[in-house]
């Protein structure tokens, strides 16, 4: 089983939760979860072990967020495609015409990863300059890999003669 596979069995997301993460508010408002949990990890030197409960509450959060906000009425909003087409390459049916959009991912998920390792680092030096390199890294590599499964969304719902896109 891949961490994938596994993370979603963890979050226990079934199709009725997908559905719901699908609104925009979830979806932006999970982005907020990775910048709240580095000042919590920042915060250690000032709350001490009392950072367990800010850390517990932002995992309850990770766990809530795509249960609490509505189904949308559409699917037009950014986000709203955005989950969808992570949906699609989350269960990897991915036509080979739509290939080079999982190459990109990859790559995409390869810088995210480093800066994982950046923020990390940043984290326990308590340096700031490491610590937002590693947030920007991170957070601009999901961003442009949501834009990317925006893109394959409407690639496997239009066809493959959808617009052209850069990338």
């Amino acid at each position: 089983m891949d961490i994938v596979k596994l993370s979603e069995r963890i979050m226990g997301m079934d199709d009725t939760t997908w559905a719901k993460h699908t609104n925009p508010w979830s979806g932006w408002t999970r982005m907020l979860i990775l910048p709240l949990f580095s000042f919590a990890i920042w915060s250690r030197i000032w709350l001490g072990w009392h950072v367990l409960w800010v850390i517990l509450v932002l995992l309850l959060w990770t766990w809530l967020n795509p249960r609490l906000f509505p189904i949308p009425k559409n699917e037009d909003a950014w986000m709203t495609k955005a989950v969808l087409g992570e949906r699609l390459w989350l269960a990897g049916n991915i036509p080979d015409a739509q290939a080079h959009h999982l190459t990109i991912c990859r790559y995409l998920n390869l810088v995210g990863g480093l800066g994982v390792i950046v923020l990390a680092f940043g984290l326990w030096l308590f340096d700031p300059g490491w610590t937002m390199a590693g947030l920007v890294t991170i957070l601009a590599a999901k961003l442009w890999f949501l834009d990317r499964m925006v893109w394959l969304r409407q690639d496997m719902t239009q066809g493959a003669g959808a617009a052209e896109h850069g990338g």
